[in-house]
């Protein structure tokens, strides 16, 4: 765990993964679903730092993890989302970058997602965004604000966020000109996340298959605007 400044100076801890091939490698700024900081998404750290790069999962529950869903809603809830992309998120980013990493990337899951499209447009030091299965009301999103390339992976049987949301906001991102590359699966949310079916939440489904697929896209997409 290492501890971090956001801009308006208040502090913030995270878990931070160093790959093997050095401190200098380019960053990624791991954002977590609406359970927590929980091991999933330490693991999802580790696989990118295995991949080559810094990762750093921001707190943003200061500690609090939910292991069932009405506890993962409530401290969902809780959290000020536009304080998180703009602090929390950039924060880190700007920690990764001073920490020696040039480029910085943010990928989110789920809540982590919608915020992952938030911080594009809130952060203007991040140099790309992988968005999974994840969007904030498209009203909250100025895409005119969004000025580096967005990978997007969507589930079609999306319970929690709907695929007419997810084209609402690449027409958003359309009509501003933003580069964007949106990917679309025949899976239920959290199609990525090895725990879903642990959950016992039938919205909730791992898709191996289209999980790789996502993986290999997400990793191909991040080597091309990091590295």
């Amino acid at each position: 765990m290492v501890q971090f400044t956001r801009p308006d100076g208040k502090t913030v801890d995270g878990y931070l993964v160093e790959p093997p091939n050095g401190a200098n490698a380019p960053g990624i700024v791991v954002i977590q679903e609406w359970w927590g900081l929980d091991e999933q998404i330490k693991e999802v750290a580790n696989r990118l730092a295995n991949a080559g790069y810094r990762a750093l999962v921001p707190d943003l529950y200061r500690g609090k993890l939910a292991l069932e869903a009405k506890e993962a809603e409530h401290l969902m809830n809780d959290l000020n989302f536009g304080d998180a992309a703009s602090q929390d998120i950039r924060g880190a980013v700007q920690y990764l970058k001073a920490t020696g990493s040039s480029k910085v990337a943010v990928t989110g899951f789920c809540m982590g997602g919608a915020l992952t499209v938030l911080s594009a447009c809130f952060v203007p030091e991040l140099d790309a965004t992988v968005v999974w299965y994840g969007n904030p009301p498209a009203e909250y999103v100025d895409a005119n604000n969004i000025t580096k390339p967005m990978m997007g992976h969507w589930s079609m049987q999306d319970e929690f966020f709907s695929p007419a949301g997810v084209d609402e906001l690449e027409k958003k991102l359309q009509l501003a000109g933003v580069d964007h590359e949106f990917h679309r699966y025949d899976a239920k949310h959290a199609f990525a996340n090895p725990q879903a079916d642990a959950r016992g939440l039938a919205p909730l489904q791992y898709h191996p298959e289209a999980a790789e697929l996502a993986w290999k896209r997400s990793l191909d997409f991040l080597n091309k605007h990091l590295f």
